[in-house]
């Protein structure tokens, strides 16, 4: 949820979703007591992202029952400024919350090496576009697993309906983005109406999987653990392949 105040729609909508789900998921804005007190008055847990000690700070005084330290490593858009185990060591410092760690986890040996520093768990993003479960384009699939941490980019490019928020993606799609002349990059039925909407050139929309048009334009969200992301697998399967490696890790590492 991304606001600057409470609207009643608003509070609505989040207590809603707290009727549904176990934990309601913040990001971007600051944290903010408010919608905290809604979540635990439907019963559900209130978490918030955060890229900075201070902030995770207020999202713990502000009642979250757990934060989310992305670094900068992380594909998408980024709250955070530096990296990720920098980051943790301060977050972990300052806040009694579990924290979950976050930004270029893919595989299981980044995951083994933020657990061992502290982290109670994970948040994993690029790895999971390519979950047979996530409908990503193929053209984006294509590109994601022949890349590796040096093809991924932290710009604020995609823009044209969010601006001034940073974010990190291929570089190849930024690049192709710059070179494309037209005003429409892709064109797609939406799921929901039926509707034939469009991707207007640097607008923050991952193409959908039906999506036709210069689908190499539109921004391919990935974070620097990138490398890891090999082939399109069942989400169970990624889950049990990182959780496996890291668990052989530490155990090796004692």
């Amino acid at each position: 949820f991304l606001m600057h105040k409470v609207w009643d729609s608003e509070a609505e909508c989040i207590a809603l979703a707290a009727t549904r789900a176990r934990v309601v998921d913040f990001f971007w804005r600051n944290p903010d007591p408010e919608v905290v007190r809604i979540v635990h008055g439907e019963g559900a847990l209130a978490c918030w992202q955060v890229g900075s000690r201070e902030e995770a700070i207020r999202a713990a005084e502000a009642g979250c029952d757990l934060v989310v330290a992305q670094g900068i490593e992380a594909g998408g858009h980024v709250r955070g400024t530096f990296s990720l185990l920098a980051l943790l060591d301060e977050v972990l410092e300052a806040v009694d919350v579990p924290v979950i760690a976050a930004g270029g986890i893919s595989g299981g040996r980044a995951m083994a090496a933020v657990l061992a520093s502290g982290a109670t768990a994970v948040r994993v993003g690029t790895r999971f576009v390519a979950a047979e479960e996530a409908g990503a384009h193929p053209v984006y699939l294509n590109v994601l697993f022949g890349a590796r941490a040096k093809d991924t980019v932290y710009t604020e490019a995609f823009g044209a309906n969010w601006p001034n928020a940073p974010h990190r993606v291929l570089r190849s799609s930024l690049e192709a983005a710059q070179r494309f002349e037209g005003d429409v990059v892709a064109e797609y039925t939406s799921q929901y109406t039926g509707n034939q909407l469009v991707m207007r050139k640097f607008e923050a929309f991952a193409a959908p999987l039906r999506a036709t048009g210069h689908i190499e334009a539109a921004p391919h969200w990935a974070g620097e653990g990138v490398g890891a992301v090999r082939r399109l697998q069942p989400a169970a399967e990624i889950i049990r392949e990182m959780a496996g490696e890291a668990e052989d890790l530490l155990k090796k590492w004692g």
